[in-house]
């Protein structure tokens, strides 16, 4: 007995961000391998150097478990590229401070990561790029802003081999 798989009615979505994701986070972990970083060292430096961060705000912002940021703020302090510090607002808090060689590392970091954006975006026609990246944000923005509430926890779908 074959079993008939229903007829798709729409494109696999689901598929199709997440493959597409995963490859170019991949390629961007390589491309910042290359000075050192990871893709989460690079999000604290930047978001970091933008205003005075406490850990926790730059976990929330680059979407990182409190084990994971602490790894990652780790090992940025150890490379001599940030150091906690008393904050300036409020001296129960300690802030994320990048230091001055930590300033030079995430600019020259967020020209990889626009190079490896602009390589990827740069595969498409100029008219499809704007499509692209208008449609992402508004999904971004909109129908796709909030993750649904799940008995079940989400896991990362399984790749082809």
């Amino acid at each position: 007995m074959t079993a008939m798989a229903p007829a798709r009615t729409a494109p696999d979505l689901s598929f199709l961000l997440d493959h597409t994701s995963h490859v170019l986070r991949s390629q961007m972990s390589a491309a910042l391998a290359e000075i050192g970083l990871t893709a989460r060292m690079h999000c604290v430096l930047v978001h970091a150097l933008e205003e005075e961060r406490t850990q926790i705000q730059l976990a929330e912002l680059g979407d990182m478990d409190k084990t994971t940021m602490v790894v990652t703020v780790d090992a940025l302090e150890k490379a001599g590229l940030a150091e906690r510090r008393p904050s300036s607002k409020d001296r129960r808090a300690r802030i994320i401070a990048v230091t001055e060689k930590g300033a030079q590392v995430a600019e020259e970091s967020q020209k990889i990561v626009d190079a490896v954006h602009d390589q990827a975006l740069g595969s498409l026609p100029q008219q499809e790029r704007e499509v692209l990246v208008r449609a992402m944000q508004r999904l971004a923005d909109g129908h796709l802003a909030t993750p649904s509430e799940s008995r079940q926890p989400v896991r990362r779908a399984r790749q082809r081999g």
